[in-house]
C-alpha cells in the first residue's frame, strides 16, 4: 500500500492515504491493549466474540502487508513492503523471521517508492504468487515453499505493452484465473511519476492461458480484492481519498465482469474514524462476509453491504488480513505489527 515517504537518515516515516503519521501511533497502545471487537448487528455475534482478544504476534516492521496463510506448511507469510522482504510466522516461534528477500524489487539500481512485494496469495496448486510493487509485475515464486528463493516466473508485466503502475493485491480462483489491482501507490511520484505508462488504474484478470485482460479502468485507487466463496462475485476496495468504497461485480463462467455497483460507501465511516484508513486489503469468510481493512481497523461487511462490526485496532492503520484454512483465526497486518484474532 500507500503513499509512504521515507527519510533514510534516522528512518523517519511519514505517510498519507491510510498510513500512519507519528502522532497517529497511540502512546497508550500496548501488546495487551492493541484493539477490541465492536459488534453492530446481532448476526455478527455468530462470527466473532465481542470479547475476542486482539493479540500481537509480530512487531517492529515498517509497513506490513499482504498476509497469506499456507495450510501445507502451517505458516503465515506477509510482506514488509519497505524492507523488500516476505516474513514467515509459525506457532511456537517467538517472532516472525525473514522468508524471502528481495521480494518485490530485484534490480540493483536505486529506486525510490514502495519496492517490496505487497499482496500475496496461493494459486490453485498452492504456489506462492506475489504482487511486486518495485518490479511492477505479478509473479510466481519458482521455488518450493519450504526452500524459498528469489527466483520468479513473470505472470504479467504489462498491458498492451505498457508497464503496470504497481500491482497491489491479488486473488486466485480454482479455475486458474488470477485477479489483481494496479493503483499508483508504488510509483515514487504516484500519478505524476515520469515512469508511469498507463493513464488509468486498472483491475485485471490473468487467464489460465496467461493472457492479461483489463476488467475495470474506472475505479479510483483500486486496492483490496477478493472472491465470494462460490467465486461468482468479485469484490474490490477503493482507497480513494476521501471517497473510499467497496464494490461487488458479478462474474460470468469465464471469469469476466458482468453487472456491478458500489456495495458499501465508506466515506462517512472514514470521516468519523480515528484512524482514517481507506478500504484496503480484505478476505471473505465461509458465509461470504467481508473482513476488510479500512477506517479504524477490520470492518466486517455482509454480502448485502451492511456493516456488521469492527475489529478495532488502536493507533495504527490495518492494511490487510488473512484467515487460516478453517477460517477460525484471522491474521491482521497493521502498520508495524502483525495481529491475531480468534473467530467462532
Amino acid at each position: 500500500m500507500r503513499n509512504l515517504f521515507l527519510t533514510i537518515a534516522g528512518l523517519t516515516l511519514f505517510a498519507a492515504i491510510g498510513c500512519n503519521t507519528a502522532e497517529q501511533k497511540s502512546a497508550t497502545a500496548s501488546d495487551t491493549l492493541i484493539g477490541k471487537v465492536e459488534l453492530y448487528d446481532p448476526s455478527a455475534a455468530t462470527l466473532i466474540d465481542s470479547n475476542a482478544k486482539v493479540e500481537v504476534i509480530g512487531k517492529n516492521y515498517i509497513w506490513s502487508e499482504g498476509p497469506v496463510w499456507v495450510p501445507s506448511r502451517q505458516m503465515l507469510l506477509f510482506s514488509d513492503v519497505i524492507r523488500n522482504t516476505v516474513f514467515q510466522w509459525k506457532e511456537g516461534k517467538d517472532t516472525p523471521f525473514a522468508y524471502l528477500t528481495p521480494s518485490g524489487y530485484t534490480d540493483t539500481a536505486v529506486r525510490k517508492g514502495e519496492n517490496g512485494s505487497n499482496g500475496l496469495t496461493l494459486d490453485k496448486d498452492g504456489r506462492l504468487l506475489l504482487c511486486q510493487s518495485g518490479n511492477r509485475q505479478v509473479v510466481r515464486m519458482n521455488a518450493p515453499l519450504d526452500s524459498p528463493r528469489p527466483v520468479f516466473t513473470i505472470l504479467s508485466a504489462n498491458y498492451k505493452g505498457k508497464k503496470f503502475n504497481s500491482p497491489n493485491d491479488l486473488v486466485a480462483d480454482h479455475k486458474g484465473n488470477i485477479y489483481f489491482t494496479d493503483p499508483i501507490y508504488g510509483l515514487p511520484k504516484h500519478e505524476n511519476d515520469p515512469t508511469r505508462e498507463l493513464t488509468f488504474e486498472g483491475v485485471y484478470r490473468i487467464t489460465p492461458k496467461g493472457e492479461t485482460i483489463l476488467l475495470i479502468d474506472s475505479i479510483a485507487r483500486p486496492n483490496g480484492i477478493a472472491l465470494s466463496p462460490d467465486e461468482k462475485i468479485l469484490y474490490i476496495g477503493s482507497s480513494d481519498d476521501p471517497h473510499t468504497k467497496w464494490y461487488a461485480y458479478q462474474l460470468d463462467t469465464a471469469g469476466n465482469i458482468g453487472s456491478g455497483s458500489v456495495l458499501l460507501d465508506g466515506t462517512a465511516l472514514k470521516a468519523k474514524a480515528t484512524v482514517k484508513q481507506g478500504a484496503d486489503g480484505f478476505k471473505v469468510d465461509k458465509q461470504g462476509n467481508i473482513f476488510s481493512s479500512g477506517p479504524d481497523g477490520i470492518n466486517i461487511i455482509s454480502p448485502q453491504g451492511k456493516l456488521l462490526g469492527l475489529i478495532k485496532v488502536y493507533g495504527r492503520p490495518a492494511s490487510n488480513c488473512a484467515f487460516n484454512e478453517t477460517k477460525d483465526v484471522l491474521y491482521i497486518t497493521a502498520d508495524d505489527m502483525v495481529l491475531r484474532v480468534r473467530m467462532h
